[in-house]
């Protein structure tokens, strides 16, 4: 590739964002202009005279609008909109038609044919597709709210006749209020000064409005139904049974809330979500890790098809590598996955006390537990089981996605496994869902001879310890069902709170482990450390990868909402925060673990379920 070309190469690449540069700074003038009259006869002024859309007679009578528009559009440019780039190349030459044919600003007519000339030469630079169901939304708002204004804006004209100047007809005022929509004064003159005004900031008000709501659903991305379809499943579960047991998530991309993708020889496959314009991937990719290549490959072309940003949260130390070498991402340790070796695991020693003595308390107290395949579970065990962990959940909505299965008992999940902890019902315990059971752990299968623990829930009237009973006596009956490691919840930033408590520890380290410790007050950070590390794990490190640090904010909602921990617009609060209470019980955010992700009890949070027994 000769200089010449690698320079025009370089220059179209560039062009986006140079564009969206210059309609963010064109729509930031203008506002200014428009807040601050004062401003028009200085340099500002006479900068912002020269650049494209501001000498348009739309831009004379509302400069604010335009500002706001031109603002939202460089957002839609940067993203490499087709949409907004085939805005742009309209508006462009009858701008400059405009200026030419008036002489005023000869200098922002050549601008703006020089722009144009640039986003002809790079329009291949512009191809993200927006959600196509979004055209005839935008349309629809646009008519509807358009006509509103008007009945609204004539309204509003009317009711204040009695300062007109004169006898307008109603032809008269319609054409004042479409007009006014548009920001532009019409024929209707009013006695009063403040009748005027009024009259006329509110008409553009609304005007406002609906073009701002209008561009916004004409650029905004694709949000697809994600939803996991039978051959999809069927092809996943062929890849998990041959390569399940590299990554202990894998069985979580059988979510039906997911959408995959699968690589080119069909060898590997990345499941995923998009979530606030972010195409969320959890864990590793699935199959082989020849093939991943592909998998990713095509995961990243895709979001880049439809303006989405790249994210993967969860994902293990050989998915990272992947993810950062063949898509030039970063990756960020967010924590660690506690797994227990099931053949060095003992109650033997001083390091398992605490759990030892908490177990025999819990079995003096007449508890028992049973380990199970759930594909042994009868039909009417498998109702009372859910509805129970159901009523324990504490929140409204079933939250999970990277580390939770999001449902129990289904035939297609007949190797998970379930341990249950029963204690002998008394009379009043007749009338509970379920029954003489006390607390539940699901574990979903990790290869041949491993577990990942999916959910882990428990009557909150049940004695303390019980967790530690049923993790205790899951580990003991695993060789039996051949399984020889366990994987146990996710604990977020781990390393950061085993180090900051170390000797030698820096300040800054001393600070973050200061206010992680802080943070437990009210989420689950330090005490399912703490509660992971009384089964002598070995601590796995999480990562998530992202394209830019600029990025993360955007992720980082994403993710909560992907985890039900925030509301997706224009709902209520139902299952996120804040916090509600269901059943009485204390809906207690558990974002911290397979357990916290799939909504679940996790480790005892009431304080007396802390002490040695």
């Amino acid at each position: 590739m000769s200089y010449r070309t690698r320079f025009a190469h370089g220059v179209r690449s560039r062009a986006p964002g140079l564009a969206a540069w210059a309609a963010l700074l064109i729509g930031v003038l203008d506002i200014v202009r428009a807040l601050v009259p004062s401003l028009r006869g200085t340099r500002i002024g006479e900068i912002a005279s020269v650049l494209p859309g501001t000498a348009t007679t739309l831009a004379e009578a509302a400069s604010l609008l335009v500002g706001i528009l031109l603002i939202m559009l460089s957002h839609a440019l940067r993203r490499r909109k087709v949409r907004a780039w085939r805005a742009v190349v309209v508006l462009l030459p009858v701008d400059a038609a405009l200026e030419g044919l008036r002489w005023r600003h000869p200098v922002a007519a050549s601008v703006s044919l020089l722009l144009f000339a640039v986003l002809i030469a790079a329009r291949g630079e512009f191809y993200a597709l927006s959600d196509p169901r979004s055209r005839w939304r935008a349309l629809w708002n646009l008519l509807a709210l358009g006509a509103a204004d008007v009945v609204l804006g004539w309204v509003l004209v009317a009711s204040h006749h009695r300062s007109f100047a004169g006898r307008p007809s109603f032809g008269d005022q319609i054409q004042h209020v479409v007009l006014g929509l548009l920001g532009i004064g019409g024929p209707v003159a009013f006695t009063s000064e403040r009748a005027g005004d009024l009259v006329y900031f509110s008409l553009a008000g609304l005007g406002a409005l609906t073009a701002v709501t209008t561009i916004y659903l004409a650029l905004r991305p694709e949000r697809p139904v994600a939803a996991l379809s039978e051959d999809d499943e069927r092809r996943l579960r062929a890849l998990l049974d041959r390569y399940g047991r590299q990554d202990s998530l894998g069985y979580f991309a059988l979510r039906r809330d997911k959408s995959v993708i699968f690589s080119p020889s069909g060898k590997a496959a990345v499941a995923y979500r998009v979530v606030a314009g972010v195409m969320l991937a959890g864990g590793d990719p699935i199959g082989d890790r020849e093939a991943w290549p592909g998998a990713i490959r095509r995961f990243l072309e895709e979001a880049r098809r439809h303006a989405w940003v790249p994210a993967v949260i969860g994902c293990g130390e050989a998915g990272g590598e992947a993810w950062t070498r063949e898509g030039d991402l970063d990756a960020l340790e967010i924590g660690d996955e506690a797994v227990v070796d099931v053949a060095g695991f003992t109650l033997e020693g001083r390091a398992m006390r605490n759990v030892r003595q908490m177990v025999k308390r819990v079995e003096r107290l007449g508890y028992t537990c049973r380990v199970r395949r759930s594909g042994d579970l009868s039909e009417a065990e498998r109702e009372r089981i859910g509805r129970a962990a159901d009523l324990w959940r504490g929140t409204e909505t079933e939250r999970g996605f990277s580390m939770a299965l999001g449902r129990f008992g289904d035939p297609a999940d007949s190797g998970c496994l379930v341990v249950t902890a029963h204690r002998a019902a008394g009379p009043q315990d007749e009338q509970t869902p379920g029954g003489d059971v006390r607390a539940v752990l699901h574990f979903v299968p990790w290869g041949a001879d491993g577990i990942s623990l999916d959910l882990m829930r428990r009557d909150r009237d049940a004695d303390p310890g019980l967790n530690e009973l049923l993790i205790v006596r899951a580990l003991q009956a695993a060789p039996e069902f051949g399984v020889t490691r366990v994987s146990l919840n996710f604990a977020m930033f781990r390393s950061a709170l085993a180090r900051g408590e170390r000797l030698g520890a820096g300040p800054v380290l001393r600070a973050w482990h200061g206010v992680l410790i802080f943070l437990s007050r009210w989420f689950q950070i330090e005490s399912l450390y703490r509660f992971n590390a009384k089964f002598g794990p070995v601590w796995e490190p999480r990562f998530l990868v992202y394209p830019a640090a600029r990025n993360l904010p955007r992720i980082g909602v994403a993710a909560l909402r992907a985890e039900a921990f925030l509301p997706p617009p224009g709902r209520g609060w139902a299952g996120g925060l804040p916090l509600r209470r269901r059943h009485g019980q204390a809906a207690v955010p558990r974002f911290l673990s397979h357990a916290v992700v799939g909504g679940s009890g996790g480790p005892d949070d009431r304080p007396e379920t802390r002490r040695t027994a």
